[in-house]
Parts: structure tokens; C-alpha cells; sequence
């Protein structure tokens, strides 16, 4: 609409109203009419923006460990399986985790592709039940999950800080 009262006409339409001649569209129009454009007016002499930014979020999801098939019953076990924590360095490949479960009251169980299961204890204030579908997490510029550095967000809302990694080793007992 606003081209039509300030835009060129096309050539056929010149002199029939239209042109630079012509008696510009809002002055033919009632008073309360014209003060409803005249809205737009000021809309017109406003710059357009010569350069735009765009930006780009990455938010990495993981989801938590599948459930086993329920049509497979458990095989019996001579032993049942024990882990012990041993210490590990302080960040682990964010692209390496594959799924996640909770493991205590404030410690995740991170599942990763090469079959290594890392405990990650959440801060004090943290409850490891809001992560139980997953969490969300933003890639680091060094593509790693660091304890006292990145910050999970549940898909509850919560928002915690690793405090300590740990990789789980299969003891038997």
C-alpha cells in the first residue's frame, strides 16, 4: 500500500492521475483518512539497514539411554556387575556422549560412543531427577564438556554445572 502512494507509476498510467504531475494520493483523501497514512510516511524515510548480522546458535541435545527390550529376558549372572570410579581429566568430547541416565541423587551416568560410561556429578544445588529425558548443553569452541565450565539445561528448565567426572570401570566381585 505504501508503494501505491509514493511509488513511480508504470508509463501507462501516466496522465491518468498518476505521474509526477499528479496531485499526490493522501491530499484526495477525507482528513481523518489522511492522518491513518500518514503513518506509513514515516515508515518510508527510515534508512534501510545497509548490513545485517546474523547469528548462529548451536544447542547440542542428549536423550537419555534407550530402555533394553523387554522381549529379551535378563540372562542369570554368575556375579552381578560392579563399577569402581577412577579419576579422569576434566572434560570429555561433547560429540563422544550418546546418551545420558541418572545415577544418584545429583550424578548423571553419560553413555559414550566408544562404550566408556563416565559418572558426572552435578553441583551441590542440583537434582539429577530433572535430567531424566536428557539435557541441552552449547558446544564450547573446543568442542568439550568441562566440569566448572559449561552449564547443562534439563528440559525441565534446570540449569546445573558439572562439578566431577569420573570414568566407571567394571570390578567384579
Amino acid at each position: 500500500m505504501v508503494l501505491l502512494l509514493t511509488g513511480t507509476p508504470p508509463a501507462e498510467q501516466v496522465g491518468a492521475g498518476y505521474g509526477p504531475d499528479a496531485e499526490p494520493l493522501v491530499s484526495t483523501l477525507s482528513s481523518g483518512e489522511q492522518e491513518r497514512w500518514r503513518a506509513f510516511e514515516e515508515l518510508q524515510s527510515r534508512p534501510y539497514p545497509q548490513q545485517a548480522r546474523i547469528e548462529q546458535r548451536i544447542v547440542v541435545r542428549i536423550t537419555p539411554a534407550r530402555p533394553r527390550n523387554p522381549a529379551i529376558p535378563d540372562l542369570p549372572r554368575n556375579f552381578p556387575d560392579r563399577f569402581a570410579e577412577q579419576k579422569m581429566g576434566k572434560c570429555v568430547p561433547l560429540q563422544s556422549v550418546a546418551a545420558v541416565q541418572t545415577g544418584g541423587p545429583s550424578k548423571l551416568i553419560l553413555f559414550l560412543r566408544d562404550r566408556r560410561i563416565i559418572s558426572a556429578q552435578l553441583e551441590k544445588a542440583c537434582s539429577a531427577r530433572d535430567f531424566y529425558s536428557g539435557f541441552y548443553v552449547e558446544p564450547s569452541k573446543d568442542g568439550q564438556l568441562c566440569i566448572d565450565r559449561d552449564q547443562l539445561q534439563s528440559r525441565t528448565g534446570a540449569k546445573c554445572e558439572l562439578s566431577q567426572l569420573r570414568r566407571l570401570v567394571l570390578t567384579r566381585n
